[in-house]
């Protein structure tokens, strides 16, 4: 193993250790928070080292970026799970279609046709979840809260999408009662959501990331997305 394979598997364990405590913190158990690994910018080969110690859900927010990683790794790691966390433009749904297993950025209805039309035959439904701008960020994607219901209900009917959940990504706040409030308000809009469907697969909040996953934890998330406690900072001028 070398010193690499060594850092992200310490790495990765640091992250795991944080989400087993943020959970016993909030008298939830360990297996309720599934890790998210954020692999964009990095190389399929870091994924596979990631992948070796056990992880299997993977990131990806540049849809090309990740198909190239998916195709480079799916013969030696078949069994990994894919999910698109980054926008997705209509001239973009027939690759996730084709190549992730999840898309957690759905916010319009015609993105979600899209991708219900394209999702290969041979392939299991995609899982979806609706982007939400649960803080009303005006430079951040995602639907309304109050429009999340009507979106919510036409997405459930399309064939060859398996509806999910919620996302979020929230602005940076200060504090951890602060963040838990911000999470808190996702949560209350999820089990609205859920109760009024009554879906059965319902079952994804994705929210909290490196530097509010306990906070995410505490207002009940299902998924955080980690990936610089993980990877390491990232290079964009690659």
């Amino acid at each position: 193993m070398s010193n690499s394979d060594h850092v992200l598997r310490d790495n990765l364990h640091t992250v795991q250790a944080r989400i087993t405590a943020a959970c016993a913190a909030s008298g939830r158990g360990a297996d309720s928070v599934q890790l998210l690994a954020v692999s964009k910018t990095f190389g399929a080969d870091d994924v596979r080292q990631v992948a070796a110690c056990g992880q299997r859900d993977f990131g990806e927010n540049y849809i090309q970026e990740g198909v190239d990683k998916i195709t480079a790794l799916q013969a030696v790691q078949p069994a990994l799970v894919w999910h698109c966390i980054g926008p997705i433009q209509s001239n973009k749904t027939k690759l996730v279609a084709e190549h992730f297993d999840w898309a957690h950025t759905v916010d319009r209805l015609k993105i979600a046709q899209r991708l219900s039309d394209q999702r290969p035959a041979h392939l299991a439904p995609l899982n979806v979840c609706l982007q939400v701008n649960i803080d009303g960020g005006e430079t951040k994607s995602g639907i309304a809260p109050t429009d999340v219901l009507v979106l919510a209900t036409e997405v459930a009917k399309l064939p060859r999408l398996v509806l999910r959940g919620l996302m979020t990504i929230p602005d940076p706040v200060e504090g951890f009662e602060a963040q838990v409030a911000v999470h808190a308000k996702a949560r209350a809009l999820f089990d609205k959501v859920k109760a009024a469907l009554n879906l059965p697969q319902f079952d994804t909040l994705s929210m909290g990331m490196t530097g509010d996953l306990e906070a995410a934890v505490k207002a009940g998330s299902t998924m955080v997305r980690v990936g610089t406690a993980i990877f390491g900072g990232r290079n964009y001028s690659k």
